[in-house]
C-alpha cells in the first residue's frame, strides 16, 4: 500500500488546526478537522490521530476491522471531552473524523463530521462518507440544490463531531478495494473548493501520488485557500500484498 499525505494552513487562517495520520505498514489513514474552543480545534484533531497512530497495529485477521475502528473513535471521543473539562481553555473544541483501514481486498471506513473519503477507478469516483451537516441534511430532504449548498450560509455547521456529546454516533463503512484503486481522505478546506470530477481528473492523470497532492492542494490554493487543506491518497499497487 503506498499512502502519502499533505496538509496546507491555506491563504486566510492563521493556524492549521487539520491533523493528519497515514502508516502504510499497518494500511491506515486518518484525517481529523478540529473546531472551538480557544486555539483548541488543533487540540482535538491532535488527539483523534494519537489515539488512532497509538491504538492501531497491523490487522491480522483476529480482530473485525470495523469493530476496532468503532472502538478507538469512542475512545477518541472520550479523551476529547476529558480534555476539555480538564482544560478550560479547550471547553468547546470538537473535530471531524474520518479514518480507513484496508485489509485484504476491503476498506473500513470509521467517519464522523464531514471530512470525507473517496474510491477512485478508472471511470469512477465515489464518496464512500456522507456529511454530517445541516447542509447535507437539507439536500437529502430535497429542501435545497445541489448548486444553492455551494454557497449556504449553514454549509460549514456540522451535526456530528467528536468532542460534542458522549454517545457519539459513528458511521462504519465497509467497501471492495481492489488493486490499483485509490481511496482519498480529506478535510472539506479541499471540497468545498474542489468539484468530485476535478479530484477525478487530477488523480487519475498524476504520475504519482505525490503529484496528485501537489495539484489538489494547489487548485484549493488558487481558489482562495480559505481554509485548513488537508488531504490524504492512497493506492493499492500492483506488487499484490499490502505492504
Amino acid at each position: 500500500m503506498e499512502i502519502r499525505a499533505r496538509t496546507e494552513i491555506g491563504l486566510v487562517r492563521k493556524k492549521n488546526e487539520d491533523s493528519v495520520l497515514i502508516c502504510p505498514k499497518r494500511s491506515l489513514l486518518v484525517v481529523a478537522d478540529g473546531m472551538g474552543g480557544h486555539l483548541a480545534g488543533e487540540v482535538a484533531s491532535k488527539i483523534a490521530v494519537q489515539i488512532f497512530d497509538r491504538r492501531v497495529g497491523v490487522i491480522d485477521g483476529q480482530v473485525n476491522p470495523l469493530t476496532l475502528l468503532k472502538e478507538i473513535t469512542e475512545e477518541a471521543n472520550r479523551e476529547i471531552l476529558g480534555h476539555a473539562l480538564r482544560h478550560s481553555n479547550c471547553q468547546g473544541m470538537g473535530t471531524t473524523l474520518t479514518a480507513a483501514l484496508i485489509y485484504r481486498d476491503r476498506v473500513y471506513l470509521a467517519h464522523v463530521g464531514d471530512s470525507r473519503a473517496y474510491l477512485i477507478r478508472p471511470g469512477l469516483i465515489r464518496r464512500l462518507t456522507l456529511d454530517h451537516s445541516v447542509v447535507e441534511e437539507l439536500l437529502r430532504w430535497g429542501a435545497i440544490s445541489e448548486a444553492e449548498a455551494t454557497h449556504h450560509p449553514y454549509r460549514s455547521v456540522l451535526t456530528r463531531a467528536l468532542g460534542t456529546e458522549a454517545n457519539i454516533r459513528i458511521d462504519l463503512v465497509e467497501e471492495v478495494f481492489l488493486t490499483g484503486d485509490y481511496l482519498l481522505l480529506c478535510t472539506d478546506g479541499l471540497t468545498n473548493l474542489v468539484s468530485d470530477q476535478e479530484i477525478y481528473d487530477i488523480i487519475e492523470r498524476a504520475t504519482s501520488l505525490e503529484t496528485a497532492l501537489d495539484q489538489l492542494v494547489g487548485l484549493a490554493l488558487a481558489r482562495g485557500g480559505h481554509d485548513n487543506i488537508t488531504v490524504a491518497l492512497g493506492q493499492l499497487e500492483y506488487r499484490g500484498e499490502i505492504s
